[in-house]
């Protein structure tokens, strides 16, 4: 019979947990969801035909097998790690490993990336794409550009930059409405919605005693939102970045002269302490603050 290997995937999630003392923490160490490190735990427990935890309470701690097992996880890891490999004998070319959300790395970072590259070609940018204001983890990627509030405990927060919301349609959905004149007419309105863009700071810029909208579409990524207002769908919050092209090219308007100055969300760079320890992270980080420059932050 061919022999039976205990699956790699699960020998870490049982290193992670052992180390951190928390399926929690380990789950975020390894950018896992909480219920997917247990699984691979129960995974190895069987595997291995006995329970490797012992849960007193909220506190977990080894089994005494666990104990054992783990000495041996850790030797069989560790001889993996330190196996000398064709390419470690090369230099290794720094590189930085970057998340962002689509809409940020669609409108914004791909047009001016070229700027970095070409002035530091020695170092290769990897770009992955994350979903704004959920709770991802940075632990895979050197640092993250996220949109929110900017609270993010336990990381290294830097406003990167805001813009001010304001409100645009597309010039057939106005025709097909009859028009708006003012904020108080967007009451016959589809207003789309967003938990990055809400609209109740919108209203209060606009002097509209209105409360968020419940209905209608909701779209929680900026440029599909500012595509579904240029296909008709009814009047979203944008801002200038994403909807320059739009506008300049008639197939979205914007609506009044009520801009919202300092809205509650905007783009920050997030990375741990370490991160930043990197010369060629430090760069970039450097490079980000001076090609969104942000009167917030610089003030």
């Amino acid at each position: 019979m061919p022999r039976r290997f205990p699956p790699v995937h699960a020998l870490s999630a049982f290193e992670a947990a052992a180390r951190a003392g928390s399926f929690a923490v380990a789950a975020q160490q390894l950018c896992i969801t909480p219920s997917a490190l247990s699984h691979r735990i129960r995974l190895l427990e069987e595997f291995v035909g006995d329970r490797l935890f012992v849960r007193d309470g909220r506190s977990l701690t080894l089994s005494p097998f666990g104990r054992s097992y783990l000495d041996v996880v850790c030797q069989a890891l560790r001889t993996l790690t330190d196996f000398p490999l064709p390419r470690r004998s090369a230099p290794v070319q720094p590189r930085v490993k970057i998340t962002v959300p689509p809409t940020f790395a669609r409108y914004l970072l791909m047009p001016r990336l070229a700027e970095f590259t070409e002035a530091h070609p020695e170092i290769v940018v990897e770009v992955f794409l994350s979903v704004p204001l959920y709770d991802l983890c940075v632990n895979e990627t050197d640092l993250e550009v996220r949109f929110g509030a900017g609270k993010y405990p336990d990381m290294v927060t830097t406003r990167l930059f805001g813009e001010p919301a304001f409100a645009v349609a597309s010039p057939a959905y106005l025709e097909r409405i009859g028009g708006i004149a003012t904020p108080a007419d967007l009451k016959k309105a589809t207003l789309l919605r967003s938990a990055l863009e809400q609209w109740k700071p919108w209203f209060e810029q606009a002097g509209l005693d209105w409360p968020e909208p419940v209905d209608a579409l909701r779209v929680d990524d900026l440029g599909l939102l500012l595509e579904a207002v240029r296909h008709g769908h009814g009047v979203g919050l944008t801002r200038q970045h994403f909807a320059q092209d739009m506008i300049a090219s008639g197939e979205v308007v914007q609506l009044f002269d009520v801009r919202l100055v300092s809205p509650p969300h905007a783009y920050y760079v997030v990375y741990e302490q370490s991160a930043h320890i990197r010369p060629e992270v430090g760069l970039f980080i450097d490079w980000m603050k001076a090609a969104y420059p942000d009167h917030e932050r610089d003030a």
